[in-house]
């Protein structure tokens, strides 16, 4: 009998066969709203600073490379953004090395993200220094704090709402006064990018 006649007329078979579709059309749906999200927060993130570079790497001080999510051109300087999409209840604080996430479905622990963005800022402040850099990690809506925000850690809404109004009428003057210290930190991330394909 032919293999697929077989797994066919099998009712296993066909149960078989359409709990992958299943699964998989709920893979694509998944991805398309992780996506979609992403999208819509890199947009309010273009709309509320006067420039942004997402996803690069530039050299550290020791020689080796460094991720950066966000870097935003603002008219206080660059605000550098690691952002967290977590859901339920976030247990950290600046002394512990571990934080955990609890919440209905599941239970998790991550890295404390603030050594990671205290490097970052460092990288960023050493390639342009004449520049006021600060970073945040910041949490998805999703993430409850009951015992407070630990320090450089702040809710995405507010740091959006609070880029949003301090966008106007500074951002042409920020533009004059930052825009070659700009041009420095995308070129040396052009630059980083591209001696790490030359490496490969």
């Amino acid at each position: 009998m032919d293999p697929v006649a077989e797994i066919v007329s099998n009712p296993l078979g066909i149960a078989a066969i359409g709990a992958g579709l299943i699964l998989a059309l709920l893979g694509i749906i998944w991805l398309i709203r992780v996506r979609r999200c992403r999208r819509t927060i890199e947009n309010r993130l273009q709309r509320c600073c006067i420039a942004m570079l997402a996803d690069f790497v530039i050299s550290d001080s020791n020689e080796g490379e460094i991720h950066i999510h966000y870097a935003l051109l603002t008219s206080t300087g660059v605000v550098i953004l690691d952002l967290k999409d977590v859901e339920g209840h976030v247990f950290g604080s600046d002394g512990m090395d571990d934080w955990t996430v609890i919440s209905d479905k599941r239970r998790f622990t991550f890295s404390n993200p603030q050594h990671a963005l205290y490097d970052r800022v460092a990288a960023v402040a050493r390639i342009i220094p004449e520049v006021p850099v600060e970073g945040y990690v910041a949490f998805s809506g999703s993430a409850v704090f009951s015992k407070g925000l630990p320090d450089q850690t702040i809710m995405l809404e507010t740091l959006l709402n609070r880029l949003e109004k301090n966008r106007g009428s500074h951002s042409d003057s920020a533009l004059d006064a930052f825009s070659s210290y700009w041009d420095r930190l995308r070129d040396e991330a052009v630059s980083t990018r591209l001696d790490m394909l030359l490496r490969k």
